[in-house]
């Protein structure tokens, strides 16, 4: 085990992997055809922990445990949008949060991650940047109100909430997140650290980490590729189009050096899950081979 590795060894982090290396779910046209059981098999062949959840998996929890105990794969997070800046979605939004805690707690999991998709570019196809809603004062209150009522429910419910800043919405750079954390109660709502998604929005993800490294409630590692976030940027293409291009890729490839913003969440005594995503096209990279080059650099920098 590296030093590295012995400040973050098993016995305080998980290590697992997002399902969109398999397939995409916000643009299902992005696939290749894998099933939700190859998919899986591969994540466990590859040596994860953890997987998080997606479209092709089954809707029942005791089916999908059953699946992923097989495997020895848990649950590392659900994932669940808000609509808090928009109107009349408080309501929805909180009924959809509260149901998705229910099928994560029947599947053993303990995370939750939400993003504000309110009016976000990230679907559409348009220049990913120029169209990202610039929120008001008055979204803004809509918006941390509504993530700390979440945050009460997930703590009373034994959960943890953690913020996922993205690509084509209201939370996407560093100064948005600054001024989310700022508005926010910190036992109510964590950050989920995105490394490629802050690196994508034109920020140092080390930076970020290293500012928000005791607010940390669950870290997604991907990594850019910089001649494409360069051309998103120039040809004011759409986050889809970015994506197809292969603007980001898993820790071991691309632009990000992960070994800093490790020893960062080292240094905060971090513990929780460390989860490898790369939304790539399957059909030019082969999921698995992809997965196993993220855990052999992961295993190259922890020793385990």
């Amino acid at each position: 085990m590296t030093e590295l590795g012995d400040r973050l060894g098993p016995d305080k982090v998980k290590l697992g992997v997002c399902c969109t290396l398999w397939w995409n779910d916000d643009f299902p046209s992005i696939d290749a055809g894998i099933s939700f059981g190859q998919a899986v098999s591969e994540m466990a062949l590859a040596g994860f922990q953890g997987c998080s959840l997606g479209h092709k998996y089954p809707s029942d929890a005791a089916e999908l445990k059953a699946a992923l105990d097989l495997r020895g794969l848990q649950v590392s997070e659900p994932w669940t949008s808000t609509y808090f800046t928009i109107a009349k979605m408080r309501q929805k939004t909180i009924e959809a949060f509260e149901k998705t805690l229910v099928h994560i707690k029947a599947l053993g999991g303990t995370e939750v991650v939400v993003a504000e998709f309110g009016a976000s570019s990230h679907l559409l196809p348009v220049d990913v940047f120029a169209n990202r809603p610039v929120f008001t004062d008055a979204q803004w209150d809509d918006l941390t109100s509504g993530l700390e009522e979440l945050g009460k429910i997930a703590n009373s419910a034994g959960m943890k909430l953690s913020y996922h800043h993205h690509m084509g919405t209201g939370v996407m750079t560093r100064a948005d997140v600054d001024r989310l954390m700022s508005s926010t109660d910190p036992a109510l709502v964590h950050l989920l650290l995105d490394t490629g998604h802050i690196a994508f929005a034109g920020d140092d993800p080390l930076e970020l980490a290293r500012a928000y490294a005791d607010r940390i409630g669950h870290v997604h590692m991907k990594s850019v590729r910089s001649e494409i976030v360069r051309r998103v940027r120039g040809e004011g293409l759409s986050f889809q189009e970015g994506v197809e291009l292969g603007v980001f890729t898993v820790p071991g490839d691309g632009a990000i050096d992960f070994r800093p913003i490790l020893g960062v969440l080292a240094e905060a005594d971090y513990r929780g899950w460390l989860v490898v995503e790369a939304e790539q096209d399957p059909n030019k990279a082969v999921p698995l081979e992809y997965a196993k080059k993220a855990r052999a650099y992961l295993a190259d920098l922890l020793g385990w």
